[in-house]
């Protein structure tokens, strides 16, 4: 199988990829970059560099409202990644798409303006062992703030969801269902389509964090059939301080503001203000407008790629990973879901996960080390943290060799 996957390997089109994104080459700590890292962020193309480069050298302005042509301009290209956004996961409108900060903000907003419509005392919350911090804590809170429950889905050893498990802790009290696509620590894909009519039958709403997931597959909201769906640019070879939230425009119509100030509101006077309807109305105050002109150049990146050149090289380099890993003794994996995104976590038997990812800094190997804001399944499988490694599609095969080299200097230097 081994050399099946390395016939793969240094194919002219992984070569054009990698020298698109520039950081790809740098050195560190004097050995070529290899970066598995790609959970927290990945890296960006020069297409997106470009783009946000050139709206401030030409078209930088604040949007909405402004008479001249340069506000003119830049709110077209705001709007139009409204609407590729919209594309980009086949919403059914672009007035369903909100710009936010990232998955944290859109996942506070919805706790809060979601909650504040949903919620009453003795009402539920279901989510689930899996979850990253950000959504957890804001239905937590909440909960508290509102007298209602929140309940916890568990998981298996493998890293799996039950859907009978799921399924069974559903009432007529639970309003809000919150659930990750995919686990950014244990790399498990939910069933989020059929989830959604489980949940659907129950008249449960449900809130769909998809930042791990949308790197790595295509999404469509309208065959999820969810709520809302979150995600960050960032993680998607994107800009920092941009993301969407997604939302079906019947619950967004009802839903109250969760931020005040210029951009959305409707009428002021002294005795009361009146607020616009959605987008604006979740889109306070002046947007990261050059945000959104590079996430719009990072999604057309991404379909230049493909996603089917993407799922397959990915995939490809999960196994290949994970059958080099295997063959380490000291290796102890922390979730073997079925079905996942291209990422690994485990342990070195013995050992701290800072201590291995120091290491293997040294040979300029960046993986992830720590609880991975997800302290729920580090507590699952009683451990202090991970060491993580994950892929995205300029990675090669030949960087996995070199990483589990390294990997296996760490283990003698350790012992």
């Amino acid at each position: 199988m081994f050399e099946e996957i390395k016939n793969t390997k240094s194919t002219t089109k992984i070569r054009n990829i990698r020298s698109d994104f520039p950081l790809l080459s740098e050195i560190i700590n004097d050995h070529p970059l290899v970066y598995f890292d790609n959970a927290a962020t990945t890296q960006k193309p020069s297409a997106v560099i470009d783009a946000i480069t050139n709206y401030y050298a030409h078209s930088n302005s604040n949007v909405h409202r402004g008479v001249h042509s340069l506000s003119q301009k830049a709110t077209e290209l705001y709007e139009v990644a409204r609407t590729r956004t919209k594309q980009f996961i086949n919403a059914g409108k672009s007035e369903e798409i909100i710009f936010t900060k990232g998955t944290t903000e859109a996942l506070n907003l919805l706790a809060h303006s979601l909650g504040s419509l949903l919620l009453a005392e003795g009402d539920e919350i279901i989510i689930t062992e899996m979850e990253h911090h950000s959504n957890f804590v804001p239905w937590q809170v909440i909960a508290g703030e509102k007298g209602a429950s929140l309940k916890v889905a568990s998981i298996n050893d493998k890293g799996e969801l039950s859907l009978e498990e799921l399924e069974s802790l559903f009432s007529d009290k639970t309003k809000i269902l919150a659930i990750t696509h995919a686990s950014n620590t244990l790399g498990s894909i939910n069933d989020i389509k059929k989830i959604s009519h489980i949940a659907h039958q129950k008249g449960i709403v449900v809130v769909v964090d998809g930042a791990q997931y949308i790197p790595h597959k295509p999404v469509d909201v309208q065959d999820l059939d969810c709520d809302f769906y979150v995600f960050s640019a960032h993680k998607l070879f994107g800009p920092t301080g941009i993301g969407v939230m997604f939302g079906k425009y019947n619950l967004l119509s009802d839903m109250p503001p969760y931020q005040l100030g210029g951009g959305m509101i409707q009428d002021v006077t002294i005795e009361e203000t009146s607020y616009t309807k959605p987008p604006q109305i979740f889109e306070a105050g002046t947007p990261n407008i050059a945000g959104a002109v590079g996430m719009t150049a990072a999604m057309d990146y991404i379909t230049d790629v493909g996603y089917d050149f993407i799922v397959q090289h990915e995939d490809a380099l999960l196994n290949y990973a994970s059958e080099k890993l295997n063959m380490i003794d000291a290796v102890e994996f922390i979730g073997k879901a079925d079905d996942k995104v291209s990422l690994i976590s485990f342990n070195i038997k013995g050992h701290h996960p800072f201590d291995v990812g120091s290491l293997l800094d040294q040979t300029g190997i960046a993986v992830r080390t720590g609880h991975h804001c997800t302290q729920p399944i580090m507590t699952h499988y009683n451990i202090t943290g991970t060491v993580r490694v994950s892929f995205a599609f300029y990675n090669t095969f030949e960087e996995i060799d070199a990483f589990i080299e390294s990997l296996q200097r760490v283990i003698k230097i350790l012992n």
